[in-house]
Parts: structure tokens; C-alpha cells; sequence
């Protein structure tokens, strides 16, 4: 990460801009967020079956690294999947309003556990409320057993 001045991070972190976050929280950040919500998914009722224990791994560095691009970071996401096409990669999902809700919630969770600058941390609820709305795919009635489409 590039040396950055304690007032030019303060003034970042005041008007945190997405493309700033990565300048503001490092992929430590990222990491220690990505880490803090995965440690809860396999226990999880609802999500939990989404997510097969082998995958689980994948998922977290795909998650990370995509949030690391998003933000300002690296491009290494693009450079190893290309367009992030959310949409298309979640259907296979049942992401329904409940769901949608779960992972909203342990993604708070995730987020006061890894005490990242109060700014940036808003700034990252925003996008997760947002972006877990456009990702719902099915209504409670349409989703069947958990894990399944």
C-alpha cells in the first residue's frame, strides 16, 4: 500500500469516495471483513447450504479480491474472472428477500468485527444493502429447500 500522510487518510476517510476505500483500509481491511463474514456462513440455517464446505475457501478469496477491485485496489479480480457480471454468477442460487437478509446481517456483523474507519464502514453497508437487493432472484415461494433451485 502507498504511504499516505495522517491528513490526507483523514480527508479520504471524511469523503470516502469507493475508490478511496482500498487507499483507506488496505487489503487488511478487506481481509480481516471477507475472513470475519465466511467464519460465520457455515453455520448459518439459511446460508450456510449455499456455500458447500469445499468451496468455501474459493468463495472467501473470490469475494475479497473482488471487493479489493470495486473499491480501488488491485485488479486482480478482473484479471482472473473478468467482467464481475454479479447477476449472471448468483442464479444459480436461490437468493431469495430472506436470504438476501441473512447474508446482510452477518455482513453487519462482519463488518463491526473488523473495526475498519467509520466512513469507510458506512460506505460499505450502503453498497451491501444496495448491491444484496439487486442480487434477489426468487421469492420465498419460488426458492425450495435451502442450497437448492
Amino acid at each position: 500500500m502507498p504511504s499516505i500522510d495522517v491528513g490526507m487518510r483523514q480527508d479520504m476517510i471524511e469523503r470516502m469516495e469507493d475508490n478511496l476505500i482500498y487507499a483507506a483500509i488496505g487489503a487488511d481491511g478487506f481481509a480481516r471483513l471477507v475472513s470475519a463474514f465466511y467464519r460465520q456462513v457455515p453455520a448459518d440455517p439459511i446460508l450456510g447450504p449455499m456455500y458447500p464446505a469445499a468451496g468455501l475457501a474459493g468463495a472467501e478469496r473470490r469475494l475479497r479480491e473482488f471487493l479489493v477491485f470495486r473499491f480501488g485496489g488491485p485488479p486482480y479480480y478482473l484479471e482472473q474472472r473478468g467482467h464481475p457480471r454479479l447477476q449472471q454468477r448468483h442464479l444459480r442460487f436461490p437468493i431469495t428477500p430472506a436470504a438476501r437478509d441473512r447474508w446482510f446481517e452477518l455482513m453487519q456483523r462482519a463488518l463491526d468485527e473488523a473495526q475498519l474507519p467509520a466512513e469507510a464502514a458506512h460506505r460499505l453497508r450502503e453498497f451491501f444493502a444496495q448491491t444484496s437487493t439487486f442480487l434477489i432472484n426468487r421469492s420465498e415461494s419460488e426458492a425450495g429447500p435451502a442450497g437448492q433451485n
